[in-house]
């Protein structure tokens, strides 16, 4: 670990025990910063683990759904019934804060209700529950991917603020301290050799006055 390299003076010792203070207490704001995003970021990692699971489970029996549809129909009827949307849909993507760290926010708008886009004829009853499933699916993917893309964000700033707490605790900190020790002794040293030459002064002024 290199030193700081200062003059050791009572102005240097001053400014050191100053950026020290700054240094001490910048510690203490990023290590709560860092313990405030750990708590956010633990709180997005549940909420991501239970939605996935839920889209997961959704997925799955959309298109087991599907297949059993794709055995029961010809391929054109499934092309023509799924040729037009069930609903309408519009995304709308923007930013929010958290703790200051700019994460996505999506949100996504339908239209009130649901109806199948094509008529019974010719369908299946396993093709209307897998359009059904998938029509649900989609507002939990938009949340899901909202969600994980702000546990990316928090976990970069995780990181970086922890280098940041590491940085001062082990390399900052303990180099100002070592360099105001040091300048301490110095001066100390010089207070004492100063005080020796003033009492040797004194006793050779005294001889003289004998």
């Amino acid at each position: 670990m290199a030193a700081i390299q200062v003059k050791p003076t009572r102005m240097e010792l001053s400014n050191l025990k100053k950026r020290k203070k700054v240094a001490v207490r910048g510690h203490k704001m990023m290590k709560d910063k860092r313990d405030e995003l750990v708590r956010r970021f633990i709180e997005f990692a549940r909420q991501n683990q239970v939605l996935r699971a839920e889209v997961e489970e959704k997925l799955s029996r959309a298109m087991k759904s599907f297949v059993l549809a794709r055995a029961s129909m010809s391929g054109a009827e499934i092309e023509e019934a799924l040729l037009y949307p069930a609903r309408a849909a519009e995304v709308t993507a923007g930013l929010q804060h958290v703790l200051s760290i700019q994460v996505p926010q999506i949100t996504i708008s339908t239209q009130e209700g649901f109806i199948y886009p094509y008529g019974f004829a010719t369908t299946s009853a396993d093709l209307d529950l897998s359009v059904q499933l998938l029509a649900e699916v989609l507002p939990l993917l938009v949340q899901l991917a909202e969600i994980e893309k702000a546990c990316g964000r928090l976990a970069d700033e995780i990181e970086k603020t922890r280098r940041r707490v590491n940085a001062l605790e082990y390399v900052m900190i303990p180099q100002i301290t070592e360099a105001i020790r040091r300048i301490q002794m110095k001066l100390d040293e010089n207070e004492r050799g100063n005080l020796t030459r003033l009492m040797k002064t004194k006793e050779m002024l005294q001889q003289q006055k004998a």
